[in-house]
């Protein structure tokens, strides 16, 4: 009977490893935030993509942080929210 609960809890991992990708954060910078309510508007085109669960947006760096699960969205998808949102972005990392 152990045996029979051992198979059965590794198959269950097994079937759950690639469903659950760990989530992954990036920041975003968004130099075009003007005013205080600015952040309100990026936040809100950031929640609205699929596998996004935080965005934290800060006037006063002009950026976003967001964890996003990226098996079901891109940096790529996160840039174009806030773009059709009126507020390109980039990656923080990138040069320029």
């Amino acid at each position: 009977m152990t045996k029979f609960f051992t198979v059965l809890a590794a198959a269950l991992l097994v079937a759950a490893g690639p469903a659950s990708a760990a989530p992954r954060q990036v920041t975003l910078s968004v130099p075009t935030m003007d005013c205080d309510t600015c952040p309100v508007t990026i936040r809100i085109a950031l929640l609205k993509v699929p596998g996004v669960s935080r965005a934290v947006v800060s006037y006063e760096r002009r950026n976003a942080k967001v964890t996003f699960d990226d098996a079901k969205t891109s940096v790529a998808a996160l840039t174009k929210a806030t773009e059709q949102a009126g507020y390109p972005s980039f990656p923080a990392d990138d040069a320029r």
